[in-house]
């Protein structure tokens, strides 16, 4: 099966040793996203609200670099430092997917960086 990189500037660059996805055959697996400007590489100033469009843009711009959308999500994982912060996030995750991936959603007990969430997920090509 062949294995592709793929990477974008439009994304937070890698800050460590993984990509920031990876396409096997018609499978992308994309690493988990946090709420940093691909720009400043900086965490984006606000709350979880702020966090969670931000980890969705730069998720978007990796699906976007490998040719694909949020359409093609089949499955997520979304860590969070609280999940008092649940129905907020998720109003915003509702956003990104028309289509409704598999999703699962845990508390941990810190993120890189002090992020409030990081979001991973997989896509098919379709």
């Amino acid at each position: 099966m062949k294995r592709e990189i793929i990477a974008t500037k439009n994304a937070p660059q890698a800050i460590g040793p993984y990509s920031q996805a990876i396409r096997a055959g018609d499978t992308l697996y994309l690493s988990g996203q946090i709420p940093l400007d691909p720009l400043t590489m900086e965490m984006v100033q606000g709350g979880i609200a702020e966090q969670t469009r931000q980890v969705l843009k730069n998720l978007g711009a990796v699906l976007e670099a490998a040719g694909l959308g949020f359409r093609n999500v089949v499955k997520t994982t979304v860590y969070m430092t609280d999940l008092s912060q649940f129905v907020e996030m998720n109003g915003i995750y509702e956003e990104a997917f028309s289509e409704k991936p598999a999703r699962a959603t845990v508390q941990v007990s810190a993120l890189p960086k002090g992020a409030l969430v990081e979001i991973e997920a997989i896509a098919v090509v379709s």
